[in-house]
């Protein structure tokens, strides 16, 4: 394995190609009977996206508003909601791992969302802050893994049937608009304290859908056994890649964490929050679909997304108006869409295929540790200067783009691997 690794990541025969990913036309493709199969296999996972993008709209917006309803230390809350990018990086990638090479990932799944939906419950009746850190360390590490078993999943199953990747992972990025308008609005109708529910319901209706994922064929008999992954870890430019999508995603610390709590106290309501949310992930939903037609080198797209980071913390640090602040939201459509869409084609022109969901939970991992520091650092420094933290996340997106830059050269020699 680590031979084949190596050989994909120093190959130097560089080779343009944008973003779409040339497959050969599948069996299910040629049939019929085949193609019924594909697209409820799409339809299935679409929906599993769906639902499970659901919990991180009502999420992301509302968690640390629930933990400060509750009356919760805005320090608390920052080494809280770093639980999840804390898991990244500690039990993940064994997940991830353990599950594609034991060729469980669809069982693995339902399991993780059912566990989430039931933890996700019992958080709801915990007030002290210890508890509730402790309680949601164990849902993290087992909500986490479902994002990069999803993807893994699909991506098998884009090989196997020839379906599109970006059809079935937008409704993912369309599903979080939808939930976190509608929360939103619910937002204006019950106490701050019951917005707990509206995540344990997102997380039930979840792991309903999850039952109907189609399952994917057992590979065929005689086929070689997958190798470990761990080789990539070796690897310079592929930790080049990991540590550049790290820096600049982990870089979004801060926002996720304070600025629900910030355009409250600014007076915004719970609909202007969800919609200044929603404004962000349209972008991003944008970008995803306009990427296949992307010709700029992966790693001038990561660079482009680091700078966009430097410019979107540095205006939001000033504490804008709702019109300024309307316009950097749609950034987020560069720092964190163009900066995936960048990091996305690095590791499949530089990973085999058949690894992809282990390296992918590599990537995850990294990002997670350090989103997780920023995190639980970004709490102390909010809790003294304000919106001033984002200052620190403008350097950090910053450091990401040097590290890409300076990678530039090798990546973009690398042709895609096989």
């Amino acid at each position: 394995m680590s031979t084949y690794a190596e050989h994909a990541l120093h190959n130097d025969h560089h080779e343009p190609q944008r973003i779409a990913i040339p497959l050969p036309t599948s069996e299910s493709q040629k049939h019929p009977a085949g193609q019924s199969v594909a697209r409820r296999f799409a339809m299935r996972i679409s929906l599993f996206y769906a639902s499970t993008f659901g919990i991180i709209g009502v999420h992301l917006p509302f968690f640390p508003v629930w933990l400060k309803a509750i009356g919760v230390d805005v320090s608390w809350i920052g080494i809280i909601t770093a639980a999840p990018s804390l898991s990244r990086f500690t039990i993940l990638p064994f997940v991830t791992a353990s599950a594609e090479r034991h060729q469980v990932l669809r069982g693995t799944m339902i399991v993780l969302a059912f566990v989430t939906a039931v933890g996700s419950a019992i958080l709801s009746q915990l007030r002290d802050p210890l508890t509730i850190l402790i309680v949601y360390v164990v849902i993290a590490c087992l909500w986490t893994p479902l994002s990069p078993l999803t993807d893994g999943y699909a991506l098998k199953g884009v090989t196997r049937h020839g379906l599109d990747y970006a059809r079935m992972r937008l409704w993912g990025s369309a599903s979080f608009v939808l939930f976190a308008m509608i929360a939103g609005l619910v937002f204006k109708l019950i106490d701050p304290q019951n917005l707990i529910w509206i995540i344990v319901a997102v997380a039930f209706l979840s792991a309903l859908v999850g039952l109907g994922i189609v399952p994917l064929d057992a590979p065929a008999a005689g086929s070689p056994p997958y190798g470990r992954a761990s080789g990539l870890l070796r690897m310079p430019l592929f930790l080049a890649i990991i540590g550049a999508s790290a820096l600049i995603q982990g870089s979004h610390a801060a926002y996720y964490a304070f600025s629900s709590i910030t355009w409250q106290n600014a007076g915004f309501g719970g609909f202007t929050i969800a919609a200044l949310w929603s404004l962000g992930v349209v972008a991003e939903i944008v970008v995803f679909a306009i990427s296949p037609r992307f010709t700029l080198s992966p790693t001038v797209m990561v660079m482009i997304g680091a700078i966009s980071g430097v410019l979107r913390w540095a205006i939001t640090a000033q504490e804008p108006r709702i019109e300024v602040l309307t316009a950097v939201q749609l950034m987020h459509g560069l720092t964190f869409g163009i900066t995936q869409v960048g990091t996305v084609a690095l590791m499949v022109r530089s990973v085999p295929h058949h690894m992809l969901a282990s390296a992918q939970g590599y990537m995850v991992a990294s990002q997670g540790a350090v989103t997780s520091l920023t995190m639980m650092l970004s709490g102390l420094i909010y809790a003294r200067v304000g919106e001033g933290v984002y200052y620190a996340m403008a350097v950090m997106a910053l450091a990401g783009g040097i590290v890409m830059a300076i990678a530039r050269r090798r990546l973009d020699a690398m042709s895609p691997s096989s």
